[in-house]
């Protein structure tokens, strides 16, 4: 214990009056501490991944809000950014249950009435569509997958003006149907298709998937394409839902005007 002490204190002598000795122990200190404080940050990091998370998922509502309010989406001026036009509206939420497995799938998420959630609302993620709002309750609502035998969404193929109707045939959960499309179109294998833009739910050229088979349906003489889906719809997480703020508008206008025709 005698030898230790005076070792202690013949070294604490060295260190102090020699320049050189005190440099290395204080690189040698500041080298530990940076390993531990780094470590320390680390574990930090780990446990605010969830917060980081969520943040970017509001950021990204908010950068899709601007992208389907914007004809041009690649925008130079970013002055213009505070007069962004409000036709859709965007609210992030999560799924908490989805199903896959039967012919008719529905989603649940975390958002509702209380967050202007309503039926027919548009869902999409950061891959692409996912379907359409079917009910609501105060916290949260239930999406008609569009791997749902009874979903029926405009979609076209991208750069063209040629419309059909996406469908599910409940076969593969990696595939959509697109149908009705007309002989006339140019149909290639690995053209992406879209959303058409027809119906108030969805704005136009949302990513859906691209063509795999081109088949041509015997009885109504129009292509029937299946298109492999950019999502994996098995895996779903954080999704967006789309307020077209003028949907009620144009329905009520269509209505007043069909009486007419």
């Amino acid at each position: 214990m005698l030898f230790l002490l005076l070792l202690c204190i013949a070294l604490t002598l060295t260190v102090q009056s020699h320049s050189y000795h005190r440099s290395k122990v204080v690189t040698s200190a500041n080298f530990l501490t940076g390993g531990v404080y780094q470590q320390i940050s680390n574990v930090k990091e780990y446990f605010n991944l969830k917060e980081q998370n969520d943040n970017l998922a509001l950021e990204n509502a908010y950068l899709k809000r601007i992208l389907y309010n914007k004809k041009d989406t690649v925008i130079t001026d970013h002055s213009a950014l505070k007069f962004i036009d409000t036709t859709y509206l965007v609210t992030q939420a999560k799924v908490i249950n989805n199903s896959f497995s039967v012919p008719q799938n529905y989603i649940t998420i975390n958002a509702g009435n209380a967050l202007r959630v309503k039926p027919d609302m548009g869902v999409v993620n950061s891959l692409g569509i996912v379907g359409i709002i079917e009910k609501t309750s105060t916290n949260y609502a239930t999406i008609q997958s569009i791997l749902n035998t009874k979903s029926q969404i405009n979609a076209k193929i991208k750069n063209e003006n040629h419309f059909g109707t996406l469908t599910w045939n409940a076969k593969n959960v990696g595939y959509a149907q697109l149908i009705d499309v007309p002989r006339l179109a140019s149909v290639r294998k690995g053209d992406t298709i879209v959303t058409g833009g027809l119906s108030e739910i969805f704005p136009e050229n949302i990513p859906i998937g691209k063509i795999d088979k081109v088949y041509v349906d015997k009885e109504t003489n129009y292509y029937t394409i299946d298109v492999r889906l950019f999502n994996d719809m098995t895996n779903l997480g954080t999704i967006y839902i789309i307020e077209n703020t003028h949907k009620k508008e144009i329905e009520q206008l269509e209505a007043e005007t069909k009486p007419n025709e």
